[in-house]
């Protein structure tokens, strides 16, 4: 309950006593800052440790990883993905992360 209530301090002080902050340039708030890092920095880099958890060995691991997947009926992963699996989703999501930054600071 304490920390919901002293994080939405600032959404709550966004629209009065912070109101003049502008944290990303004239005519952005407290909230567009919030939406930026949570939607620009938490979920890309979640998805990062995420993907990383899934396929490697400190983690869960490849191989129950694909078990998992495997479970079940419908669409099967195939084998020949496991390159991809583990490498392809974090370069994407790095690539947009990183692009992120440069069309939001740079453009």
């Amino acid at each position: 309950m304490v920390a919901i209530i002293i994080l939405a301090l600032p959404c709550v002080l966004g629209f009065n006593v912070w109101s003049g902050f502008a944290p990303l340039g004239k005519g952005s708030g407290v909230l567009d800052l919030e939406d930026f890092l949570v939607s620009n920095n938490i979920m890309p880099l979640g998805a990062v440790v995420y993907a990383l958890f899934c396929t490697r060995r400190y983690g869960w691991g490849w191989d129950k990883f694909f078990t998992e997947a495997n479970t079940g009926d419908g669409i099967k992963i195939p084998a020949g993905l496991r390159w991809y699996m583990a490498y392809g989703p974090i370069v994407i999501v790095l690539f947009l992360f990183v692009y992120g930054y440069y069309e939001k600071f740079f453009m």
